[in-house]
C-alpha cells in the first residue's frame, strides 16, 4: 500500500508539465506584446525626442526581461519538479541549465523582480509630472519591500549553507 501511494505521489509531478506548457503560451504573448511594443516605437523614430527614446528602450527591456524571467522558472521549474531535459551535449544548451536550484530560484526571480520594478520607477521619474505624489511614493516604497526582500531572502540561504557546512565539518 505504501508503495502504491508514493508511485502515484512521485507520478503526480507530471500534472505541473501542462503549467509549463502554459507557460511557454505565456512566454509567447510577451513576445507579441514585445512585436507590437516594438512597432509603435519604430513609429515614432520621424518625430522621436531623447525621453521618447529611453521610455520605448526601457518598455523594451521590461518586456525582454520579464520573459527572461519565464523562461528560467520554465526550465528550472521543470527540471526541478518533472524531470531532467535531456539537452546535454547540445552547443546552444545554456550554461545554468541544470545547476538553479529551488534556492538559486528563488534570488533569481527575486532579482528580476527588482530590476523590472526598477525599470517602472525609471519610467515614472522620467515623467513625473504625470504621476501623483502619493503614487510615486508608493512605488518607491514597494521598490524598496522588494529589494529588502531579496537581501533578506539571500541573507537567509548564506546562513542555511553555512549551517550545513558547519554541520558537515563537525562530523
Amino acid at each position: 500500500m505504501e508503495r502504491a501511494i508514493e508511485k502515484v505521489l512521485f507520478a503526480s509531478r507530471w500534472l505541473m508539465a501542462p503549467m509549463y506548457l502554459g507557460l511557454v503560451g505565456t512566454l509567447a504573448i510577451l513576445l507579441w506584446a514585445f512585436v507590437l511594443e516594438l512597432y509603435h516605437f519604430a513609429l515614432e523614430i520621424p518625430h522621436m525626442e531623447v525621453d521618447t527614446a529611453v521610455m520605448g528602450a526601457l518598455s523594451l527591456i521590461d518586456l525582454s526581461l520579464a520573459a527572461n524571467l519565464l523562461l528560467i522558472v520554465i526550465f528550472s521549474g521543470y527540471e526541478n519538479f518533472v524531470s531532467r531535459m535531456e539537452t546535454e551535449g547540445h552547443e546552444d544548451r545554456p550554461d545554468w541549465q541544470g545547476e538553479v536550484d529551488f534556492s538559486t530560484l528563488k534570488l533569481k526571480l527575486v532579482a528580476s523582480i527588482v530590476a523590472i520594478s526598477g525599470i517602472h520607477l525609471l519610467k515614472v521619474f522620467m515623467d513625473l509630472d504625470k504621476y501623483p505624489q502619493e503614487k510615486i511614493i508608493w512605488m518607491v516604497v514597494i521598490h524598496l519591500v522588494f529589494v529588502v526582500s531579496g537581501v533578506l531572502l539571500a541573507l537567509m540561504d548564506w546562513i542555511g549553507n553555512h549551517a550545513k557546512v558547519l554541520k558537515k565539518s563537525m562530523k
